[in-house]
């Protein structure tokens, strides 16, 4: 596969499907090496890969303990150019037909109570981190989404913010009080470091030093934040509990649906299974 091909088909991803960066980004790393391994085994000709060739790869994602969500993104990316390689007549056939997908577990994912949550916001956190908590539970966003935030997403008079989530799909999500007051203690602290730092950066989120908070910043903030309340959790944790305390408190569906920007309501049907097993949770340890 050359360079060349490779580029045209992640412009075609960008372009009309609207993929975000990050998943262009993933997708050019899981076909680079797919066929870093292709060529090392002697195939130097995408149209001369078998299945067989596929099924060997996919094993030897398993034997490196590749999670199975990796391994059905990295089959998911392969089945992908082969269905855009024949449609362009760059192959004639696609190898990647039949190829099983691996089972996923079936695992709720984790979720914080409402009082661990208030837990973390006592904790004295600065006006930049306390952002971040408000955000990221107060509206459901996915880290990527608020790292991709710009200072024209959020409107304090009209109570909004607009965001980009996968697909580069936007939606509009309301602005609570708490998040509101978060932002309003935040804006002079940005505008005092842009300032100081000389930069013109449109990003809601800056550090100190003036450059872009990153999601690994993000990621290392909650994870250290779960510390205090004894738990293991990820920025995914604080969207998942946003999601379900919506639910648990009456939130239709179809409305947790459109502020989670989930495509289909069945994704979102998930937080349901949740509330009943918390729910049966909380039942037998009273009724022990």
């Amino acid at each position: 596969m050359s360079v060349q091909t490779l580029a045209e088909y992640i412009e075609y991803l960008e372009v009309e499907k609207g993929l975000s960066q990050n998943t262009l980004d993933a997708y050019r790393r899981d076909l680079s090496e797919f066929w870093e391994g292709c060529t090392a085994c002697g195939v130097d000709d995408l149209e001369a890969v078998t299945r067989n060739d596929i099924s060997s790869y996919i094993m030897q994602l398993h034997e490196q303990k590749y999670s199975p969500t990796s391994v059905i993104r990295k089959i998911a990316s392969l089945r992908g150019l082969y269905k855009w390689l024949c449609a362009n007549e760059y192959c004639k056939t696609n190898p990647t037909l039949m190829i099983e997908l691996p089972k996923l577990p079936k695992r709720l994912p984790k979720v914080v109570s409402v009082k661990e949550i208030e837990d973390i916001l006592k904790q004295d956190l600065n006006v930049t981190q306390r952002v971040i908590i408000e955000l990221l539970y107060g509206c459901g966003l996915r880290v990527s989404e608020l790292t991709d935030l710009k200072m024209c997403d959020i409107s304090i008079k009209s109570k909004y913010l607009q965001c980009r989530g996968k697909g580069s799909k936007e939606r509009i999500v309301p602005l609570g009080s708490k998040a509101i007051a978060a932002l309003k203690k935040y804006f002079p602290h940005r505008e005092f470091i842009t300032k100081k730092m000389q930069i013109v950066d449109n990003h809601l989120l800056v550090t100190d030093d003036g450059r872009e908070v990153s999601r690994q910043d993000i990621y290392n903030f909650v994870h250290e934040q779960g510390k205090k309340i004894h738990k293991t959790i990820s920025p995914h944790t604080l969207r998942h509990s946003f999601a379900t305390h919506l639910i648990e408190n009456g939130a239709d569906l179809r409305v947790v649906q459109e502020l989670l920007g989930h495509s289909d309501v069945s994704t979102t049907q998930l937080y349901t299974h949740i509330s009943k097993k918390r729910l049966k949770d909380v039942y037998f340890a009273i009724n022990k």
